[in-house]
């Protein structure tokens, strides 16, 4: 076991830890940055986001505009100081891309497509085709490789944040916690090590694997929220969970294939089996109205017709049109044997984005000391009840930024107590399971438990009944845990176990239906 020191310590490889690193990284030459990541470097939620960012671009757009569309579709309940910071960010964001080699779509007269989706009053989504994550992605990783002071590590798998609760002797004091960085293990030797920063930051993703259905990746476990919480930060806003309208129908694939939002900006309708449009009766704005609005009226036509999955219909469309901006979700329907320009495309709504998470505030600092957050493993404030379609990159470079903004100016003099006695990670009486297969079926009885109980439609009694289903696989998981070798499987259901629990009892305090949390008892 070995001790790594850095300035810097971040934990997740997507937009928001890459871009915080890259920034930090480029105004402080002199500090180390170490980025940690728990599977390949390029492996996050950043490289499968198909649709694009969010921003005022267009001379007949205004900041007003953006400030009330991401208002409307959190419910009202996103921090209007917030919502109004991250908006007017927006195009300096775009503009540092752009100028990192980022290559946004262009049309015919050489000035940015920009698209439009659902919940926006106008066409004002930055996009590469139909991955743009991906293309951000490649750009940031760019960067990052040029960047002597930045050590990017890959199958290193984060167990837990290193606290107060840590240090040999340290009195405790539950107001005035400090984090001095995290217990790591390397999964290409099977060793916990300890890294100790100054500062460390959270970019750890969501955790869309808490459900069977997901356009999430299966590293999407919602490990940073999961540590924070056992290190008593702040969480909040964690029954808002976001379901895409529209992913693929392929019963038994995870991660499901996300049919972009994009796709009904373009002009695609909604249609049940009947061949009806549905989402005429249900909102003015039809196709285009917010995320949980057609989530839920999609699970209401399910639920009547007992159908499983209701139809994307492009047919009407400029195929040329749409192949050329849609080349990979054309592709990925011919080969299930969909036909875009004749066919309709089968889609069910999928688990997809947590609004809820650690609580930051405008500079992203949580309630620990020295710890960061960005990205969605935080709570911002932006989202409200319900995240604006491509609002969620965006907020990931504002915070990114702000972060290393805060970093280069208020902290770049810190250096490390070495007073502080951090001890090793304590493996003593351990043993490697025999087998795994436990570990599997509780992370899938989880996964069904979520899906089942605590979707898109909840009840109370549905919950309660989630929650005694949940309290025994936590004391069965706590047990494997304390006696095995660590593995990032029995750690994953550690962290899915508490990402389902938090769901779960602050769905039970939600009295009123907002955005996507909609209960039955609230009507």
């Amino acid at each position: 076991m070995s001790y790594f020191h850095s300035d810097i310590l971040i934990l997740g490889s997507g937009v928001a830890g890459l871009t915080t690193a890259i920034k930090t990284a480029k105004a402080l030459p002199e500090k180390t940055v170490y980025v940690v990541t728990k599977k390949e470097k390029s492996e996050s939620n950043t490289k499968f986001a198909q649709g694009g960012v969010a921003a005022v671009w267009d001379k007949l757009d205004s900041f007003e505009d953006h400030i009330k569309d991401t208002m409307v579709a959190g419910d009202f309940m996103s921090t209007p100081e917030i919502v109004k910071m991250v908006v007017e960010e927006a195009p300096r964001c775009m503009k540092q891309l752009i100028s990192w080699g980022t290559d946004f779509d262009q049309n015919s007269k050489g000035e940015l497509d920009l698209g439009k989706e659902g919940g926006h009053s106008t066409h004002r989504i930055l996009h590469h085709k139909d991955i743009t994550g991906a293309e951000i992605e490649r750009t940031l990783l760019k960067h990052v490789a040029l960047l002597s002071n930045i050590t990017l590590l890959d199958f290193h798998f984060a167990i837990d944040l290193i606290t107060d609760h840590h240090v040999d002797g340290r009195k405790l004091d539950k107001n005035n916690v400090n984090c001095y960085g995290a217990y790591i293990l390397n999964e290409k030797n099977n060793q916990i090590d300890t890294f100790l920063a100054t500062t460390t930051v959270l970019a750890t993703g969501g955790a869309g694997q808490v459900y069977a259905s997901t356009t999430n990746p299966v590293i999407a476990t919602g490990d940073g929220i999961a540590m924070a919480y056992r290190a008593k930060a702040r969480i909040e806003d964690m029954e808002f969970v976001q379901f895409h309208p529209t992913s693929l129908y392929q019963p038994g694939v995870s991660p499901a294939y996300l049919i972009s939002e994009a796709v009904r900006g373009f002009g695609a309708y909604l249609r049940n089996k009947a061949g009806k449009r549905f989402m005429l009766e249900v909102d003015e704005r039809a196709e285009l109205a917010p995320r949980d609005i057609v989530a839920r009226a999609i699970d209401s036509e399910l639920i009547k017709s007992g159908d499983q999955y209701v139809y994307l219909d492009c047919t009407h469309l400029d195929i040329k049109a749409f192949k050329k901006h849609f080349p990979n979700i054309t592709k990925k329907c011919m080969s299930i044997g969909v036909d875009v320009a004749s066919q309709y495309i089968p889609v069910v709504p999928a688990a997809h984005y947590l609004m809820g998470g650690v609580v930051i505030d405008k500079k992203g600092y949580t309630s620990i000391n020295n710890l960061f957050a960005c990205g969605e493993c935080s709570r911002s404030g932006l989202h409200g009840a319900n995240r604006l379609a491509s609002n969620s990159l965006l907020e990931a470079l504002v915070y990114g930024n702000k972060i290393a903004e805060e970093i280069t100016v208020k902290r770049k003099d810190l250096e490390f107590d070495e007073k502080i006695i951090i001890p090793e990670w304590n493996e003593e009486g351990t043993t490697i399971p025999k087998e795994k297969v436990l570990i599997s079926h509780n992370r899938k009885t989880i996964q069904n438990i979520m899906t089942d109980l605590v979707a898109i439609v909840r009840s109370d009694e549905r919950l309660e009944k989630a929650l005694d289903h949940l309290n025994y696989l936590y004391q069965d998981t706590e047990k494997a845990y304390l006696k095995s070798k660590l593995s990032p499987q029995i750690c994953e259901l550690r962290n899915l176990n508490a990402i389902a629990y938090l769901i779960v009892k602050m769905s039970m305090k939600r009295k009123e239906n907002k955005g996507a949390f909609y209960s039955l008892d609230n009507l």
